[in-house]
């Protein structure tokens, strides 16, 4: 247990921080599941619609720290390409 002033902020802090972070994960995970579902049930609509949140909740967490900046890219990137596989082979 913390000794000191500073150390029980500290734990403050870090409780505070844990519980913004794992509602923020939770919420694009949440998002990208529901990309990855409609693009598995073959679903252009629900996918393209889903895709937009889904890349702005990435886009919150990098911004909050709570993702790099290089893993919400990698996985924007594989988001979007499943839906413009998706998109082709509609088309085709």
């Amino acid at each position: 247990m913390a000794n000191h002033a500073s150390a029980e902020k500290r734990n403050r802090q870090r409780i505070q921080r844990t519980l913004r972070n794992r509602g923020l994960k939770s919420e694009f995970r949440t998002l990208v599941k529901r990309v990855r579902a409609a693009v598995q049930q073959g679903d252009l609509t629900a996918a393209t619609t889903a895709l937009t949140p889904a890349i702005t909740a990435l886009d919150t967490a990098v911004s909050k720290g709570v993702l790099h900046r290089n893993t919400a890219s990698r996985k924007v990137s594989r988001l979007a390409s499943a839906v413009h596989k998706l998109q082709a082979a509609k088309q085709a």
